[in-house]
């Protein structure tokens, strides 16, 4: 029987590619999206994929979603924490709720979906977690204090679950992607992404397709010896 995946921020973007990437390895997939009917509508119609609304910086929906998922599809073997959100600004412009709108999304989600999913996974003894991360977790951003410390508190996330999964065989593992040509970085200012593109060796934006490759990588079968790294795919932009 074919595994089960729930992709978070599944239809659009980086995560629209996780899922196609998914589909295409063999597995029955679950995109699950935050507010945009329409757009979740017109994805399902095109790729075939079963959409599920829910906010993953609420800990019962999550429960719920999951559970939803399970009893239509099957148990959830593989799960990809890929959704997020910026709330840029300075520290000195950052309100209160804008830090804690992205660290209960971008960071709270992730624990929200293992905490559903990993039990489960851990009993039948055989699970693969992927959590999406950031070249801005690794090397910071000016004017994103929220979304570099949730990012960054993401790789460590992903290195301490590692450890309670490994001898379950449940990996658990991050992914920190560069620039995307995708709507979120589209939203940055020309010349703002004229600066970014002039520091990436490759000399371009990374596509989605190239991260959800990756994604499948780490998903795969014979990813098993693979646990508790992070993959970052950025051109060249950050090594470390």
């Amino acid at each position: 029987m074919a595994r089960v995946a729930i992709v978070t921020g599944g239809t659009r973007g980086i995560g629209e590619a996780i899922c196609l990437a998914l589909k295409d390895a063999g597995l029955w997939v679950a995109a699950n999206y935050a507010g945009n009917e329409e757009r979740a509508a017109a994805f399902s119609e095109k790729t075939g994929i079963a959409t599920y609304r829910w906010d993953v910086s609420d800990y019962d929906a999550c429960q719920q979603g999951a559970a939803q998922v399970a009893a239509d599809i099957g148990p959830v073997d593989v799960l990809v924490n890929n959704a997020g959100i910026t709330r840029d600004g300075t520290i000195m412009k950052m309100t209160y709720q804008m830090w804690k709108e992205v660290i209960d999304t971008n960071l709270g989600g992730c624990f929200n979906m293992a905490k559903a999913v990993f039990p489960g996974m851990r009993e039948r003894g055989w699970g693969r977690i992927v959590n999406i991360g950031s070249i801005n977790g690794q090397g910071g951003q000016y004017g994103q204090v929220n979304y570099a410390a949730a990012k960054s508190g993401i790789h460590g996330f992903t290195k301490a679950l590692a450890q309670e999964g490994a001898k379950f065989g449940v990996t658990v593992n991050a992914l920190a992607p560069g620039y995307i040509d995708t709507d979120m970085v589209a939203a940055v200012p020309a010349d703002v992404l004229a600066k970014i593109v002039a520091r990436v060796p490759v000399g371009r934006l990374g596509h989605a397709e190239e991260i959800a490759r990756g994604v499948a990588f780490l998903c795969a079968e014979e990813a098993g010896f693979i646990t508790g790294s992070t993959l970052s795919i950025n051109g060249g932009q950050h090594m470390y």
